[in-house]
């Protein structure tokens, strides 16, 4: 082996061997992480990938996901050029079509279903990825449809909504300067590794950890110093109970509540309830760790909270049980507190980087007037008044029903079918549709259902814009040339706008123009500064905190105040939602003879995020099987050891997996993870157990039978 070869096995970048690095991100998983990447290119194909030393995000470190990038992109079943279905919806049968051609039969599919029955039967919907989304929302806006929504009617968007109904806007766990973080539902082990190699550098600094979670997590294990262990769904009761403790014992900061805090009364007689006569019946927690939990909160003056966006919300009573949790951090004093929960302006796609975007009026400003309300307004009015977009979860129903008005056309980047619940209906609405256009890197199980596939881009072979909180952001510019004839998801939106001729003139002159203007117009840099640097630069400088600054200018709630008692729901009784944060058992109506076990989906695992990876070999070979997590104990009753196989039923189906027994999970809990298509999750759950403030589904409180084959 000559020496050049040698350094081109060990892909070392020179002139010589025709290898150059270059600068990107990962955006396989939450747009709150996109880790930097250093991409080895050879002959315009990505050879070998590493983290970028220094980089905000990752400095330096990959994930199991975020390594799997080259195998992701060059899978086998990407779509490469535009197709056209010419077999039956979900056969799969397509043929190839120019880009024109594309653009010509959606125009005419979309334009047909607005002349029959009004642009508002026409959704726009986005999945996964999350960048290109303020375009999608305009390009319905200028189609004269209010119905854009996202996968984020089933993620974030509740604990988003929760934090608007108390204070107005997000609050931001300062956790470097805490003195205890409270990780309710924290486990960045599987979600977020990044930040839990900061966790545990903050642990050795001295900072303690309450962890709350239904399952044994790495986090529980790692972190706690104090470790809760509530049944599934019950986290507002335990919170309520916690508050009860700390407001009995004199454990609150009355001055700032009397200030700075509104309904803290009769938030009070209501939390009275939970107590030691009934927590742990309520929660499987006993009193005496309940107390443990207020004690440990009482000696650690700055406490912060996690802001995890779906374990608290997947219930049906999830955003009640967010709004409980964050209660603990209000009565305290420590909303708007160094230490404490930090409000966090949003910069760009819900992440604070110390400045604010005009991204809102971006959104917004095109929003057609005296149109129909979007899909889910009459089910979920707490939702359309806070996001006055279309509740994505209520949109099978209304296009199988027809009411209040017929959905009969989807333009969809990205969906993917199997995160609804009842997931075959979903299904069996996209195949009732006039008209059906999916944008995917890969020919996904929803995509065998359109009439029109459009080929997407990866993160690797386009430019994004991406902030990082602490005020840097960059430009990323494409690494390698897009696969076959796929395009950018805003390219896309753009060039649709330009055929349709639509009335947005901003939509049309596409993404970089929006960024510009937008967002970095007020930060005194241009796109093409950003594109030269190629890496993340400091763009602004994040005004220092004050202690409660934000408090006395008042918050962005009716009353100015912190709301334990919400003033927009108490303005609305005809709504019929509490105002307090009240609990109400997370259950479904099965009858618990039939199905004495709790079923929970949507957990984290290292090796996919949802049902992305599970099509890379490397990452399916982690865990190959649909496998359902049960506890040793309920093992050894069914007769059932690790690799046999069992079947889970609920009201609504049945699928059967492969068990793993586990101390992880507690008796009574099947935990089976999502995304495989061959036993699908979600098709067991009801479709009509929804949170009614936020329209989520219950991923995570379901009966279920369990039965051992063979």
């Amino acid at each position: 082996m000559t020496e050049l070869e040698r350094k081109i096995k060990a892909k070392i970048p020179g002139p010589d061997t025709g290898i150059e690095v270059r600068h990107t991100i990962c955006d396989i998983c939450s747009p709150g992480m996109h880790c930097g990447i250093n991409a080895y290119i050879k002959d315009g194909k990505v050879i070998k990938i590493e983290g970028i030393d220094g980089h905000p995000s990752n400095d330096g470190r990959l994930c199991t996901k975020g390594l799997s990038n080259r195998q992701y992109i060059y899978r086998e079943d990407r779509v490469l050029t535009p197709l056209k279905r010419v077999g039956k919806r979900g056969e799969g049968k397509f043929e190839p079509i120019t880009w024109d051609e594309a653009y010509a039969e959606i125009a005419k599919g979309l334009n047909a279903a607005k002349a029959k029955y009004g642009a508002e039967s026409v959704a726009f919907y986005s999945g996964y990825s999350k960048w290109y989304r303020q375009m999608l929302r305009r390009l319905a806006y200028a189609f004269g449809s209010p119905n854009y929504g996202c996968e984020s009617s089933a993620c974030y968007t509740a604990a988003f909504m929760a934090w608007k109904v108390a204070a107005g806007e997000q609050g931001r766990p300062d956790m470097a300067n805490s003195d205890l973080f409270l990780g309710w539902a924290f486990n960045p082990f599987y979600s977020s590794y990044m930040k839990a190699r900061r966790a545990m550098a903050l642990k050795e600094k001295g900072l303690k950890f309450l962890i709350v979670d239904t399952r044994r997590t790495p986090a529980s294990e790692k972190l706690a110093d104090l470790f809760l262990q509530p049944r599934t769904g019950t986290d507002g009761a335990l919170a309520h109970a916690i508050a009860n403790v700390l407001i009995q014992n004199g454990w609150i900061d009355k001055p700032y509540i009397d200030k700075y805090v509104y309904g803290f009364d009769e938030y009070a007689e209501y939390v009275s309830q939970f107590n030691e006569s009934n927590i742990e019946q309520l929660t499987d927690v006993p009193y005496s760790q309940v107390v443990e939990a207020a004690k440990l909160i009482h000696e650690n003056k700055r406490i912060s909270c996690n802001e995890s966006s779906a374990p608290l919300c997947h219930h049906r009573n999830g955003l009640q049980n967010y709004r409980a949790v964050m209660a603990l951090t209000a009565i305290t004093g420590n909303f708007d507190r160094k230490g404490g929960q930090l409000l966090s302006p949003h910069s760009y796609m819900h992440v604070g980087c110390g400045w604010e975007a005009h991204e809102h009026q971006y959104l917004y400003e095109t929003r057609p007037k005296n149109v129909k309300d979007p899909v889910g307004a009459p089910r979920f009015p707490l939702w359309n008044y806070l996001e006055g977009e279309m509740q994505a979860m209520d949109m099978p129903r209304q296009i199988l029903e027809g009411t209040p008005y017929p959905l009969r056309a989807v333009f969809a980047l990205g969906m993917n079918a199997r995160m609804f619940p009842n997931s075959g209906r979903m299904f069996k609405a996209l195949e009732s549709l006039d008209f059906f256009v999916d944008t995917d890197l890969f020919m996904t199980d929803a995509a065998k259902y359109a009439d029109i596939v459009l080929p997407a881009c990866s993160s690797f072979e386009r430019g994004e814009f991406k902030p990082y909180p602490g005020g840097t952001a960059w430009y990323t510019s494409p690494v390698i040339q897009p696969l076959g004839q796929a395009k950018s998801d805003t390219d896309i939106v753009t060039e649709l706008a330009r055929y349709m001729d639509l009335p947005d003139e901003q939509l049309k002159e596409g993404y970089e123009s929006f960024v510009q203007k937008y967002i970095l117009d007020d930060l005194g840099f241009t796109v093409e500064q950003l594109k030269k640097v190629d890496l993340p630069i400091p763009v602004c400088k994040p005004e220092p905190h004050v202690d409660y600054q934000e408090l006395d200018k008042g918050l962005k709630t009716p009353t100015g105040k912190f709301e334990l008692k919400s003033a927009i729901m108490e303005n609305h009784p005809e709504w019929g939602l509490d105002a307090l944060p009240t609990y109400k058992d997370p259950l479904d109506g099965a009858d618990p003879e039939k199905y004495p076990f709790m079923f929970t989906s949507g957990s984290r695992i290292p090796n996919a995020i949802h049902s992305r990876l599970h099509g890379v070999p490397a990452n399916r070979s982690l865990r190959p099987v649909p496998t359902a997590d049960m506890n040793n104990e309920d093992c050894e009753a069914l007769g059932v050891k690790d690799g046999d196989r069992v079947t889970i039923s609920t009201l609504r189906g049945s699928v059967t997996v492969n068990v793993h027994p586990t101390h992880t999970v507690p008796e009574g809990l099947v935990n089976l993870y999502h995304g495989y298509s061959e036993a699908d999750a979600n098709s067991l759950l009801d479709e009509n157990h929804l949170d009614p403030y936020s329209g989520f589904p219950a991923y995570r409180s379901t009966r279920c039978a369990v039965k051992k084959e063979g």
